[in-house]
């Protein structure tokens, strides 16, 4: 299409978008950067091209105050009661 940079707003869900005449499928795959690994069928709403950095170890640090712990606490035991985990709950209501 001519101007496929005018439509980019309408656009929603999409792994990656191969913009004009000169920007073939294989580009994306081979040279230009994005993987060859993209969502298909409709997962684009919910996840992304594959990418170095699903090779990478990530961790998550976590840490709460007293104060912020007692904030969120009830919060807590209350989504894990919903969701019928009960030690998770218990966990949170021994250290109030």
């Amino acid at each position: 299409m001519k101007n496929p940079f005018d439509y980019l707003d309408r656009i929603q869900n999409a792994g990656a978008l191969f913009l004009g005449p000169y920007t073939p499928e294989p580009m994306g795959d081979y040279i230009a950067g994005p993987n060859h690994v993209l969502p298909t069928a409709g997962t684009a709403r919910f996840s992304s091209a594959l990418g170095v950095e699903h090779f990478i170890k990530k961790t998550s640090l976590i840490h709460y105050s007293r104060e912020a712990f007692a904030k969120e606490a009830d919060d807590v035991i209350r989504l894990a009661e919903t969701e019928g985990l009960s030690a998770h709950a218990q966990s949170v209501r021994i250290r109030k």
